[in-house]
């Protein structure tokens, strides 16, 4: 198999011409700028690595971890109160977002931490936090993990909160409600959570919670009728609540067992779980529970692990929830390889070598629905080779074709494994996930515990569109062979998802600007034409929804009303998916123009821009992450292909 190799892979659209010349230069100007500020973020190791911000969530539940495990110190436990206290809004909550609504169950968490902290029931910005709690409905009304938190320090009672029985490990895979009937992320969370809810711990943090209570009901305690879903599975409950009174024992302990063996074999090799802080956490928890020590090889791994997540920031601390250096990397390749770097950059070079070592070649958790797949691929962090994924396997494809690896032979193998193994983990309905494939059963979602966000993984048009944009690659590109039938089944799914309004739903990014800037690129790469009625239905929305001041926003708020749809105060990242998305419809008018001049102008000096809302999605409505790179990668991106489609020369030709 060879790969077929060009200075610079030609974009799949023509050019419009040349554009207007100062326009022109504006763009050369900031993409040379752009790109040095990239180059210049590279680790020598070859990769990429921006920060991933989420909510106090994180360092409140590091602070709980910590003091139950007795190894929180002064340190630590100060500067990260500086950093909770830092992120209060002006009504005494916190938010999950910058710039969005204060929420109960975050306000409940950071204010326990700051209890743990020493500060003073009696103090301004405590009593204003207790305030909002109380309004809220109080910390009953918080979610069931955060209850489940305070129930580890007595706060909460272990009975009032739902069942998660450790039997769940011995449900075969054709049983519903299997664990593997949830979302990766889901039931690497639960697995340990079982072993957490049988032992039912208590440590004393010397505080007391009475003034956020308010007598409320717990929303899952609230009757419902037996004739639905919620009211059947409440009943359930109280069955499993009688159940752990007086269980089977020798059924319940080779359950809690096996449901360590399961955790244990999950670890990756640098001590995380999965790369992410909920399954981390609980895990740890969960294998102190079952006897091990803090000095057990297993246990001291994942407690070193957490300090290369910690971020110091003067008197303060925080914790990123996960880390994404493929994703960073893969991306940060395609956009200088749009921005005309050369693939034999030294950089680039670097980069492509550093990906080939980080490729998946043994098998992870979805071969519980494909067994028979052959291992390829990608995932998100340094360290998860059970959970790569399909979104990050397609960008690291694109970034080989956009970089020249040390071993073309090496990176054209890695291809043909990827394509095989992307292939193979088609859903049914054509669409793709992130993890798993025909991880869709609805019921998940009904269980009186999952109330943290998404517990599935759908089929997604984002995932969908980078799976679909690579095989295109592949097919043009390299003598890869491509199931054509698998091909047209993954276009057909995205036009059936379309939104009546033309866009499509962004389930990784925010929101529906994210996912026209990943559709409509796979779809010209598929051959699509820009006439085609469907894709002018796409354009008109992304004109309607430009800014005036020529970029383009959209408010986390889109994930729960329609009316926010495409709204939202500008973003670097987010005008870049719409100019992405536009230029592939062979856009270059007035719209397209003013939103290059936008992002030209916001560059800052050093060729960065400040970009502090967050455009990216964990759990819609829940759990939302500011990526760091975002707001360099994509406009770098963007900025080079309407370079290229208009007629300039990038700045490293």
């Amino acid at each position: 198999m060879t790969m077929a190799k060009r200075s610079l892979p030609a974009l799949p659209w023509g050019s419009s011409g040349a554009a207007d010349g100062e326009l022109q230069q504006a763009t050369a100007d900031t993409l040379r700028r752009s790109t040095d500020a990239l180059l210049r973020m590279q680790d020598e190791a070859g990769w990429w690595r921006g920060d991933l911000e989420t909510n106090v969530a994180i360092e409140a539940e590091d602070l709980l971890l910590r003091a139950f495990l007795g190894i929180l110190d002064d340190e630590t436990l100060t500067l990260t109160a500086n950093w909770i206290r830092s992120k209060q809004c002006a009504d005494g909550g916190w938010s999950s977002h910058y710039g969005g609504p204060s929420d109960l169950s975050l306000a409940v968490e950071a204010y326990t931490a700051l209890r743990l902290a020493g500060d003073s029931p009696d103090a301004e910005h405590m009593r204003l936090a207790a305030e909002f709690v109380r309004d809220l409905g109080g910390l009953e009304c918080s979610r069931v993990f955060t209850r489940l938190w305070l129930a580890l320090f007595g706060l909460w009672a272990w009975e009032d909160l739902p069942a998660i029985p450790p039997e769940l490990i011995l449900l075969p895979r054709w049983v519903p409600l299997n664990i593997y009937d949830f979302g990766c992320w889901a039931r690497q969370t639960i697995v340990p959570l079982t072993i957490v809810s049988t032992y039912r711990p208590s440590v004393d943090l010397g505080i007391s919670l009475d003034e956020l209570r308010t007598g409320e009901v717990p929303p899952e305690r609230r009757r419902r009728s037996i004739n639905t879903s919620a009211g059947c599975f409440q009943r359930f409950d109280k069955l499993l609540h009688k159940y752990y009174r007086r269980p089977m024992w020798r059924l319940r302990e080779m359950s809690m067992k096996l449901a360590e063996q399961w955790i244990i074999r999950r670890q990756e090799s640098d001590g995380c779980w999965g790369g992410i802080q909920p399954p981390w956490v609980y895990s740890i928890i969960a294998l102190h529970l079952r006897g091990y020590s803090l000095d057990h090889p297993v246990l001291a791994r994942a407690l070193a692990c957490f300090d290369t997540f910690e971020v110091r920031d003067g008197d303060m601390r925080w914790m990123e929830c996960c880390q994404s250096p493929v994703w960073d990397t893969a991306l940060a390749v395609v956009a200088l390889g749009d921005a005309g770097l050369r693939r034999d950059h030294p950089a680039m070079v670097a980069a492509a070598d550093w990906l080939l070592d980080e490729e998946v070649r043994v098998r992870g958790d979805w071969a519980a629905r494909r067994p028979e797949l052959a291992p390829g691929g990608w995932a998100f962090e340094f360290h998860n080779d059970n959970y790569p994924d399909l979104d990050d396997t397609a960008e690291v494809v694109l970034a080989l074709g956009q970089a020249e690896a040390s071993d073309p032979e090496r990176a054209t193998a890695a291809i043909a494994r990827a394509v095989a193994w992307a292939e193979g983990m088609q859903s049914s309905d054509g669409g793709y996930a992130a993890f798993d494939a025909d991880n869709v059963r609805r019921l998940c979602e009904q269980l009186p515990f999952c109330d943290f966000g998404e517990v599935i993984d759908p089929p997604s048009a984002d995932v969908t569109a980078h799976v679909v944009e690579m095989l295109c690659w592949v097919r043009a590109h390299t003598d890869i062979p491509v199931d054509a039938r698998r091909l047209r089944r993954a276009v057909d799914w995205m036009w059936v998802n379309q939104e009546a309004d033309g866009s499509w739903f962004g389930r990784w990014g925010v929101n529906h600007l994210y996912g026209l800037g990943a559709v409509l690129p796979a779809l010209r790469a598929a051959g699509v034409p820009p006439s085609d009625r469907r894709i002018r239905r796409a354009v008109r929305w992304l004109h309607a929804t430009q800014g005036p001041e020529g970029g383009w926003g959209e408010d986390l708020r889109s994930y729960d009303s329609d009316s926010w749809r495409g709204r939202g105060d500008p973003t670097a990242s987010q005008t870049a998916w719409a100019l992405l998305a536009l230029l592939a419809a062979d856009e270059y008018g007035e719209p397209t123009r003013r939103g290059v001049e936008w992002l030209a102008s916001t560059c800052r000096p050093d060729g960065t821009w400040d970009e502090p809302q967050y455009t990216g999605t964990g759990f819609q409505g829940y759990f939302y992450i500011n990526y760091h790179l975002y707001r360099q990668i994509f406009p770098t991106m963007a900025l080079g292909r309407y370079r290229r489609a208009t007629g300039g020369e990038g700045p490293s030709q």
